[in-house]
């Protein structure tokens, strides 16, 4: 099978690498990739927006799944027009892939089908919003309604901080914010492959999403992530196939737009029970690099029997026991105005130890030296028998890496490794 995979990032990267492991996959590319890729990958020249341009590349390479990444092509509807073509395309339509292009169709559509999640109001206007923050009281919550590459929410005590993040969304052309009431507990990640009527999960993980240790700092796209997750109930992914995935995905096939592809639900474990925190229409980042480690199952077949509405036929899928740890380098200066340009040092160093890194802001200058060219520039997995071996993996590879004034968290997994290491001693 030839498999193109469209998109730029660590998420595409990690994907590539799981792809080539496929026996069945024959030949691969990416599109427009990045430097990193380039030992797994054919890379290819595309504008990821472009549907017609992505669809007219797939179909002169002789592609025979396409497999979109990120959400913005989702949402602008490239997978369409690769359907179009009659291409294999692992990703939702335009129209299905507004669960995540609008925070307040993912609220009508949770509400239709009876999915746990937040109370929220949809606003319009400063003067809503207010009353919303005042009827939910602190901690406020605040979401631009659009695509905000995981920086779009806001999550304070300080309601000028609140108010002042729904101005600027509502500022954007046809803006709207969704102000929703706190939700406590630990939030969880759980992607779920579907065609349209079959839902198969993914192993739950669990992300970061402020910029530093100890939750402190802005939200970000996310700066590591990691897989299993010893602490949270052993009936969690049972739960929400059942209460949030299926339903979800048999409304959205009722409205006459099913949803094909993979289904990514944020939740939150609160005190009153799972509540769903978002959808999002693609495979998350950095979540993907720790699943997709864990995966033993290959992974080509699965994602094209999603796309040709087969998944019902294929095999159960299995996993590694194994655990995986996932910590993002990010540039000087990131989230808020990252700093690009400065030479990446440490990564042509031999090592056999199992760790990944994974390339996302990456580029090369003109002397083919690997620099920074965005925000999150890597990915860096470690492996393990269990958390604290996979930690120490990741980090250990991560200390040969050189960024000047590059950033990254160094309590990634930290306390569940801990807890997992006090109930092994326990036992003993």
């Amino acid at each position: 099978m030839k498999v193109l995979v469209i998109g730029s990032g660590a998420r595409e990267h990690a994907l590539a690498v799981a792809l080539r492991a496929d026996p069945s996959v024959t030949a691969l590319a990416v599109a427009p990739g990045n430097p990193g890729v380039r030992d797994r990958a054919e890379l290819l020249a595309v504008d990821p927006l472009d549907g017609p341009a992505v669809a007219e590349l797939a179909a002169g390479w002789g592609a025979e799944l396409v497999v979109v990444g990120p959400e913005a092509p989702l949402v602008a509807g490239v997978a369409d027009a690769v359907r179009q073509r009659g291409i294999a395309c692992f990703g939702p339509s335009r129209e299905a892939a507004a669960l995540e292009g609008s925070k307040a169709f993912a609220k009508e559509v949770m509400v239709e089908a009876g999915v746990p999640t937040a109370q929220a109001r949809v606003c319009d206007s400063v003067q809503q919003v207010a009353e919303a923050l005042d009827e939910f009281g602190a901690p406020h919550v605040v979401k631009d309604d659009g695509l905000a590459a995981g920086k779009g929410v806001v999550v304070t005590d300080d309601r000028e901080a609140a108010l002042a993040h729904a101005r600027d969304c509502l500022a954007k052309s046809r803006g709207r914010v969704v102000v929703e009431e706190f939700l406590d507990g630990p939030e969880v990640s759980l992607f779920c492959i579907t065609d349209g009527t079959t839902v198969v999960p993914l192993a739950p993980a669990q992300d970061f999403k402020r910029l530093a240790d100890d939750d402190q700092g802005p939200n970000t796209g996310g700066m590591g992530a990691y897989s299993p997750l010893p602490w949270a109930p052993g009936d969690l992914t049972a739960q929400v196939v059942d209460r949030v995935a299926q339903p979800t995905v048999d409304a959205m096939r009722r409205r006459g737009t099913p949803f094909s592809g993979l289904l990514y639900v944020g939740l939150a474990l609160t005190s009153r029970g799972l509540r769903v925190v978002e959808f999002n229409a693609r495979f998350g980042d950095p979540e993907t690099q720790v699943v997709l480690a864990r995966l033993k199952t290959p992974l080509a077949a699965v994602l094209h029997a999603a796309a040709t509405g087969t998944l019902g036929d294929a095999p159960t899928l299995e996993w590694r026991d194994e655990a995986a740890v996932t910590v993002v380098l990010a540039s000087p200066g990131y989230p808020a105005s990252p700093s690009t340009g400065g030479v990446i040092e440490g990564l042509d160093v031999p090592v056999d130890d199992g760790t990944l890194v994974l390339h996302a802001g990456t580029a090369l200058d003109a002397e083919g030296h690997v620099i920074c060219a965005g925000g999150r520039v890597l990915s860096v997995v470690g492996t393990g028998a269990d958390l604290v071996a996979a930690r120490q993996a990741a980090y250990a590879r991560l200390s040969r890496i050189r960024l000047d004034g590059g950033q990254f968290r160094t309590d990634i997994a930290r306390a569940a490794a801990e807890q997992q290491g006090a109930r092994a001693e326990a036992r003993a």
